[in-house]
């Protein structure tokens, strides 16, 4: 993932986190993913094996998106901590954004938002 595109995914993350959108770290990922509230998750890819474990079988069975983005360290600084292994997205919008923009970034399309009708 370019920076640029690392820099909106976390700044989508921090959005979420600040309207009540989005759960950070394990267990309450697995919460809402458990009470059918979790619409995506982004998941730390150098997160110990234990946290992954913990979490990509349980997205994959309940077949909820998610996608691998930055490390654990980035991600947790975009929600205030040191490190987090899943942010889960719990709004709906804001799970299609993100995944949009990982979509751009897989095949290379736009990266920026000009010329599209406000």
């Amino acid at each position: 993932m370019d920076a640029h595109t690392q820099r909106k995914l976390l700044g989508l993350i921090g959005l979420g986190l600040r309207g009540r959108g989005a759960v950070v770290g394990v267990q309450q990922v697995r919460d809402a993913a458990l009470r059918d509230k979790l619409a995506y998750a982004v998941v730390a890819p150098d997160a110990s094996h234990h946290s992954l474990h913990k979490i990509v079988p349980l997205l994959d069975a309940r077949r909820i998106g998610y996608v691998e983005g930055p490390s654990a360290a980035d991600l947790g600084a975009a929600v205030g901590r040191e490190a987090t292994a899943v942010v889960g997205i719990l709004d709906h919008a804001l799970a299609r954004g993100i995944q949009k923009l990982m979509e751009a970034n897989r095949a290379g399309g736009p990266r920026s938002d000009a010329g599209r009708a406000p």
